[in-house]
């Protein structure tokens, strides 16, 4: 029996292969888009994770600086007489910017993914090596002199101008052996000539010899991390235990790294991989309205079947089952074109898609197969999720007076309840705290009320056209009143749409709401009139210092009023996560120079020792700091130190949080007075264009500025602002559209179900002009009320995702900003493209013949 039914299903769809086409295209799209991301995300981690294997090596042990200072190199000297330990090997790492000697334009590079200056130059991660002892631990760092290098490459890895690049930095520096390669520090420019290459995978790495790197770079007598390879037979655990560290070094894991970055860019993977399940729910009411379509035009033959003894629950099962190939044809279809779109996006955007959390060019294609098989899976799902309903339909109808075009499915009232349960479940999930920093519970809480919204359409659209009043045209009169009482068609019409203008509202809301905020932000986080640091200062990890005597001297420029200087430097709480900013600058007494949140308290007069500091809401939120409260902090050169945390303050810079202290207690708790950035406050009628051009030359030759106005880092902060969040405006197009030929394919069901009641109207006296309004103003009704239903599901839903989703996935708090022009063009846009859709329907219900129609009951 199942073999005939399945060849009646294939000539159903031989016959009408466009609406089954729409279902599946519709499902591959979701899992296109959801494999993609999974395989963007686990090529970006599997990428970093080999590149670390390749730099740090297969050590037994490794003792690590626990900040970005590094520690004393005495400790080298100590362990590597230590007799458990066979090889020791000394490692200097920075992360720094570089370019090559002569380059046309070394400050073109991308701007920063935050508020900030432009960077300069390629970013580069700089390994100062002991080529002596590193082939033991890491051998992929070994240094390879070129046989044409001079002295034919036999010493050149010890000479302290050689550097060796692997093959990512060769290829973004444009270099080859004997190119020169430039890197700026603050006592000059330092100039290496490429000597050879390293193996090394991932970002591109520059490795030098470690007494060179020392003595360059500022860090004499300071290491990064020393690499040990121990006795055979010795248990690593207990000669650990045994061992003192000094002070800021700690025993690391081999994977801390990893776990860093994996930490870093998870929030923003999830919601990557939410953002684009979104098309895959979409498509899910798109299998909804189509098969409704089937369901409806194939009512007779299934009433045939019945009467001629197939079961319902095996009608169900036929149309279930027919929607379960088109889930996994689709399926297979959308991982094929995932996997396309995965190798564009690495080769375009890298691994991070633009969010810049990893380094480096474009990694491999990886296929994690768990997350590939839950993409099939739940592409599968959604198709036969929704086949459902119009699967019970076809279960539940009456073979004997379908057959005579009767027992439709809209008498009787759907219940409410299920709707407001699911409404009511999503009100308590958004009150729920996150699971393991990400905030599952809230999108649980977006997918319950988004679910439940859609289950009360029918209730919500008898109920918005409950009032009709009195009405001069009989035609409008019977398309309003058949719009009230048909429940279940209003429902398999507007489904789409609602789900759709709910998801666009919800996400144009959220990015208004960021946009303006951060906006409003930028006013205070950016008071002066110019701000300055050095050129191609690379990360807050290894940052370039200013000279003190070009602070002093910015001061007495002409058209100069004011100058602040800051120090910012990262602060690490965690080894696995990543680290937060120490911020040191004037603060005020009050704090007045931050855009604080609440109110500011002062440091207890009788509390001796504690030092005042001000956290940001995301540092608040991570670690639970709270004003009144006493934290201790491990400063670099200054050990654990007591901070009363005065207050928070606002801070969309930094995602993972920022300490700021008063200049004058960071230096003297640490004896060290160097700076990053200078803001500048101009004289009234200055031109910042002349005081640009005297603070370079204060500055000198040795030593290029990055200088940027307050308008021009404003345009550019905004500009990065749009430029992330240009995804979604493709998603709210896809989403609208999938919305929309879900009423297309629902109303083409409609036509074809209903073509005995257009005969009847025709005989009647209806004209055809007349029964295209009555379909267009039955769709306008039901569009109406759906768009009225989405806008304020969309603005609850927007709710959650402004104050729970975006504050538990990145620690930042805004408020709810509406933009109603916006919205009312997005809502008005739908509605007008829904109606068109409907008189183009409808065009085929008044093509038909009146008589054939009436005469198929004969």
């Amino acid at each position: 029996m199942w073999r005939h039914l399945f060849q009646l299903s294939l000539a159903e769809w031989r016959h009408h292969p466009w609406r089954h086409g729409v279902a599946l295209l519709a499902v591959a799209l979701g899992v296109a888009l959801a494999s993609s991301v999974q395989m963007i995300n686990a090529s970006a981690l599997a990428e970093f994770a080999q590149a670390v294997r390749s730099v740090n090596g297969q050590p037994d042990a490794t003792a690590a600086a626990s900040g970005t200072e590094g520690f004393d190199d005495a400790l080298y000297a100590r362990l590597v007489l230590d007799a458990a330990v066979a090889q020791a090997s000394p490692v200097l790492e920075l992360d720094v910017r570089g370019w090559r000697e002569g380059a046309d334009d070394p400050a073109g590079a991308p701007v920063a993914p935050e508020p900030g200056l432009r960077q300069a130059g390629v970013a580069l991660r700089l390994a100062g090596v002991d080529a002596l002892t590193i082939a033991s631990v890491a051998p992929d760092l070994l240094p390879r002199p070129d046989a044409g290098a001079a002295d034919g490459g036999r010493s050149g890895f010890l000479s302290p101008d050689a550097a060796f690049l692997n093959p990512a930095a060769l290829k973004a520096l444009g270099l080859r052996t004997g190119g020169r390669l430039v890197l700026p520090t603050a006592a000059g420019p330092q100039v290496f000539t490429v000597a050879g290459t390293v193996a090394a995978a991932g970002r591109a790495l520059v490795v030098v010899d470690i007494a060179a790197a020392q003595a360059r770079f500022d860090r004499a007598g300071r290491l990064s991390r020393i690499d040990l390879k121990l006795q055979p037979g010795t248990d690593i655990g207990a000669w650990q235990a045994a061992t003192a560290l000094p002070a800021g070094v700690r025993w690391a894991q081999a994977d801390d790294a990893v776990q860093r970055v994996s930490n870093l860019s998870r929030a923003y993977r999830v919601n990557l991989g939410v953002l684009a399940l979104v098309a895959l729910l979409v498509g899910g009411f798109l299998v909804y309205s189509v098969v409704s379509l089937s369901v409806a035009q194939r009512t007779p033959a299934l009433a045939l079947l019945g009467v001629l003894g197939l079961a319902a629950r095996d009608r169900r099962a036929l149309v279930l089952a027919e929607s379960a190939v088109v889930g996994l044809a689709g399926s297979a279809l959308g991982l094929a074109g995932g996997a396309g779109l995965a190798a564009l996006a690495l080769r375009l955007l890298g691994g991070d898609l633009g969010g810049g959390y990893f380094g480096g060019g474009a990694p491999a294609l990886a296929w994690p197969p768990l997350a590939l098989t839950a993409c099939f899976a739940l592409g599968t799902a959604a198709a036969v999720a929704g086949a459902w309903f119009p699967a019970r339909q076809a279960e539940a109808l009456s073979p004997a007076l379908a057959l005579k075009g009767l027992g439709g499915h809209d008498s009787g009232a759907a219940p409410v309840w299920p709707g407001l349960a699911l409404l009511a479940a999503g009100g308590v999930l958004a009150l729920l705290p996150p699971v393991g920093g990400l905030p599952l519970a809230a999108y649980a809480a977006v997918a319950a009320l988004l679910a439940g919204g859609v289950v009360l359409v029918p209730a919500a659209v008898q109920a918005l056209l409950a009032r009709q009043g009195a009405l001069a045209s009989p035609v409008l009169l019977l398309a309003l009143r058949r719009a009230r009482f048909a429940r279940q068609t209003a429902s398999a019409t507007v489904a789409g749409v609602v789900a759709s203008l709910a998801l666009s509202v919800a996400i144009t809301v959220m990015v208004a709401s960021f946009r303006e905020a951060v906006s409003a932000w930028l006013d205070t986080a950016l008071p002066a009139d110019l701000y300055a640091r050095a050129s191609g200062s690379g990360s807050l990890a290894d940052p370039v210092f200013l000279p003190p005597a070009l602070v002093t001297q910015a001061a007495t420029l002409p058209g100069v009023a004011r100058v602040v200087a800051t120090r910012q430097r990262p602060l690490v709480i965690d080894p696995q996560q990543p680290a937060l900013t120490l911020l040191s600058r004037p603060l005020g007494a009050d704090g007045s120079s931050l855009p604080m949140l609440g109110a500011v308290l002062p440091v207890p007069a009788d509390a001796s020792g504690l030092v005042g500091a001000f956290v940001s809401e995301p540092a608040s939120a991570i670690h639970g700091w709270q004003p009144g409260q006493t934290i201790t902090l491990t400063l670099p050169g200054a050990g654990p130190v007591r901070f009363f945390v005065r207050g928070i303050w606002r801070d969309y810079a930094r995602q993972f949080g920022a300490v700021a202290i008063e200049a004058a207690d960071d230096q003297r708790l640490t004896g060290d007075t160097r700076v990053n950035d200078l803001a500048l406050w101009l004289a009234p009628g200055a031109a910042p264009a002349a005081v640009e051009a005297a603070l370079q030359q204060a500055a000198g030759s040795a030593l290029p500025l990055d200088i940027a106005s307050t308008s021009s880092l404003r345009a550019l902060s905004l500009k990065i602002f749009d430029r992330s969040f240009a995804v979604t405006v493709y998603l709210q197009a896809v989403a609208i559209g999938v919305g929309l030929v879900g009423v297309a394919a629902s109303l083409s069901a409609q036509v074809l179900a209903r073509r005995k009641e257009f005969g009847l109207l025709a005989h009647l006296g209806l004209t055809r002009r007349q029964v295209i309004a009555l379909v267009g103003a039955e769709a306008a009704a039901w569009l109406a009320a759906g768009a009225l239903i989405g806008l304020a599901l969309g603005l609850a839903m927007a709710v959650v995702l402004v104050h729970v989703v975006n504050p538990q996935s990145f620690h930042w708090t805004m408020p709810l900003s509406v933009p109603v022009p916006r919205l009312a063009a997005l809502a008005g846009a739908v509605l007008a493209a829904g109606v068109a859709t409907a008189l183009w329907s409808a065009r085929r219900a008044a093509g038909r013949s009146a008589v054939l129609a009436v005469k198929e009951d004969w």
